[in-house]
């Protein structure tokens, strides 16, 4: 999985999640990640064998063999949402696309924005001669991360659906369509496909646009497709079908101090060392913690702005260290 040209290792898609999506005349690089990859992994993000879950390495491989959903389960904190950074920046596949999920969030939403007062505000204030055309319908139609995701490209892209139990119930469900289509229709174009049968449309990268052909978007290559769960709810079976499922648990001693060291923090392992092994044995006392406050702690060690002694750094660590739990 790691440090590969997946151009040259991935086998063919089994003909059930072959879609063959017909390939733009330019099919250029992904773009370049937008600094995420950094803040979440580090500058320094690297993997050796001690860091790596072999169940995880196994599951990520499953997915990307039989072209897969892979749903992420486990608690608050533990590195869910990294792992598809991790797999963009070792399979070189770029700017990680990222939608988040919450109660309002729709299908639609994901695939698709289409500004119709934008583009009816844009007509009345055109003059209406002979000189003065319309503006394009695609000038006002804007993928969203799930729609870009589907795009036909020779490469996947990685997709990272976010926190999908915080969803209406129907989300999940409606997602099989796509999953396993591999495509789906843009109605607004699609209506006006005997006159204009391309129409370059936005997409949810910075930037960057796409053509669209008859109105359907048809993936080549289907996206490495990551999906977040907290545990809050449960999913349709028939949704569970569609997609592998990994538990990531909580970060042992080594994957913690590497975490640290990817961040630049503590070069010198002056504080980082002790650190990581008191936040394991408080994360155990407190049935988990989020990782990310390790970080926040050897931060405040090194940075100067507190002095490590025993009176309120100890304090100040109870604060930061506890359960994420309300009316502490």
């Amino acid at each position: 999985m790691y440090d590969i040209d997946l151009a040259q290792i991935l086998p063919p898609p089994p003909p059930w999640r072959n879609y063959g999506g017909a390939l733009p005349a330019s099919d250029g690089h992904p773009p370049e990640d937008d600094g995420e990859a950094i803040r979440r992994l580090g500058s320094e993000f690297h993997l050796t064998e001690q860091h790596i879950d072999p169940h995880e390495l196994d599951m990520v491989n499953a997915s990307l063999y039989l072209r897969r959903p892979l749903l992420l389960t486990g608690k608050p904190g533990v590195g869910k949402s990294a792992l598809a950074y991790r797999i963009a920046r070792e399979l070189r596949l770029g700017r990680v696309l990222k939608w988040s999920i919450s109660t309002h969030t729709t299908l639609s939403s994901g695939l698709y924005r289409y500004d119709s007062i934008g583009r009816l505000q844009a007509a009345a204030s055109q003059q209406q001669s002979a000189e003065t055309a319309s503006a394009p319908i695609g000038d006002f139609l804007h993928l969203g991360p799930l729609g870009t995701a589907f795009l036909p490209r020779k490469l996947p892209r990685v997709l990272l659906i976010d926190e999908l139990d915080k969803s209406e119930s129907d989300l999940p469900n409606n997602l099989l369509s796509i999953f396993e289509d591999g495509e789906f229709v843009i109605d607004e174009l699609a209506r006006v496909r005997h006159s204009s049968r391309e129409m370059t449309v936005h997409t949810a990268d910075p930037n960057e646009t796409a053509t669209v052909t008859d109105g359907r978007v048809r993936c080549h290559a289907f996206p490495i497709v990551i999906m977040t769960s907290n545990g809050e709810r449960e999913f349709p079976p028939a949704f569970l079908r569609r997609a592998l499922q990994l538990e990531i648990k909580d970060p042992n001693v080594e994957q913690l101090a590497a975490m640290v060291a990817n961040h630049l923090l503590d070069p010198d392992g002056q504080h980082s060392d002790a650190l990581v092994r008191e936040f394991v044995e408080k994360s155990r006392a407190e049935g988990g913690i989020p990782a990310d406050r390790l970080l926040d702690a050897v931060f405040l060690a090194t940075s100067g702005a507190y002095k490590p002694d025993g009176v309120a750094w100890p304090r100040l660590i109870d604060s930061l260290w506890h359960r994420l739990t309300t009316g502490r």
